[in-house]
């Protein structure tokens, strides 16, 4: 049974300079969309209760709470359920956040990407520093707890030190969450064809990383996965599925799920999936080298690293003879480390993991 669900909202007021995702600025399409994917929803969903539902966009917070309620209330949901709505902070009140808290919604997602109002203005956040402040001061009075902040290191004209108040600014701001992400220009988006100036270097990048491990585990946080770190008992259950490689519902346009064994995405485009919301785009059925394959790396993003007995026991190999000689390379260069369950990755190990996990793969 499929315990998780991602909907995609593909909305947004206007496009960030950085930002390649699938998101567009026609809100007039709005109804339309939500009826679509009414109907995706009612075709797929087995109606069995969810642990985890993410709300992620584009930016969700476009919406109005009574369409976000249309969409909840299309699941059913065990009792102690996670339900996760990435917001933006430039139009929130206090009205918003308790109309979230009264839909169900538990647990919340704000854009910061820093506190610097001028890197903010050069990267096309709509936003300043000052409304995200407002933004977590409002939905902590109105009965919120899980908050997580959003930030992105290696802006333009970011600096080790600036990116080390923005980490010290939110743990004053008490949020029990912290995603980091290292600025990566991709095709799609508007910096990939006017590149910025002033940009930080990939070495001081991996410097900021770092300096942001040291500073959010002396504030108590927990580095719990590559990207992500938590207080006690907040870490993202939703997230924790993806990497724990469980099974997950994607609804919405250019959404991913992972059902059966089949990995899925949907059209990326309105007209296509306005005609097809119950048709998905493509659909392939992961073999069990992959699933080996995907069981390495998901395991390996996750601070705890992998499990050695249950990948033995789930894939009937025998891990540590089958990549001996890897084990022995990066354990020697003390880029995995030992584990009483099995290998991790160190942080300097995480710093050039794409390398080390091409040579599991």
């Amino acid at each position: 049974m499929v315990k998780n669900a991602y909907v995609h909202i593909p909305f947004c007021k206007s496009k960030c300079k950085y930002c390649s995702f699938v998101s567009y600025p026609q809100l007039e399409l709005t109804k339309q969309y939500l009826e679509a994917l009414q109907e995706e929803i009612k075709y797929f969903y087995k109606n069995e209760p969810l642990k985890t539902l993410y709300i992620g966009g584009g930016t969700p917070s476009v919406l109005e709470v009574s369409e976000l309620a249309d969409i909840i209330e299309n699941f059913r949901f065990d009792k102690a359920a996670e339900i996760t709505v990435e917001l933006n902070p430039e139009t929130l009140t206090k009205d918003y956040f308790k109309g979230l808290k009264s839909i169900g919604v538990n647990r919340i997602s704000l854009g910061c990407q820093t506190f610097d109002d001028e890197i903010l203005k050069s990267i096309g956040r709509r936003h300043n520093s000052e409304q995200v402040k407002n933004s977590v001061e409002l939905a902590f009075s109105a009965g919120f707890e899980n908050i997580n902040l959003d930030f992105i290191y290696g802006l333009p004209s970011q600096t080790i030190e600036g990116f080390a108040e923005d980490l010290k600014t939110a743990a004053y701001l008490d949020v029990k969450h912290i995603s980091l992400y290292g600025l990566k220009i991709e095709d799609g988006c508007f910096f990939y064809k006017n590149p910025p100036e002033k940009l930080p270097d990939s070495d001081t990048q991996a410097d900021m990383y770092l300096k942001a491990i040291e500073i959010l585990t002396g504030k108590g946080f927990e580095h719990y996965e590559v990207s992500n770190f938590a207080k006690p008992g907040f870490e993202s259950r939703h997230n924790l599925n993806y990497w724990d490689n469980n099974s997950y519902y994607g609804f919405g346009i250019a959404a991913h799920g992972y059902v059966d064994g089949v990995r899925y995405s949907n059209y990326q485009d309105f007209d296509t999936y306005f005609k097809f919301p119950h048709v998905h785009f493509l659909t392939h059925r992961v073999t069990l080298k992959e699933q080996l394959e995907e069981e390495i790396f998901l395991g390996f993003r996750e601070c705890k690293g992998i499990n050695v007995q249950k990948i033995n026991e789930k894939f009937s190999i025998d891990f540590e003879k089958k990549y001996s000689q890897i084990l022995a390379k990066y354990t020697a260069s003390n880029h995995i480390q030992k584990t009483p369950q099995g290998y991790k990755l160190s942080d300097e190990g995480i710093l050039v993991s794409n390398v080390i996990l091409a040579d599991f793969l």
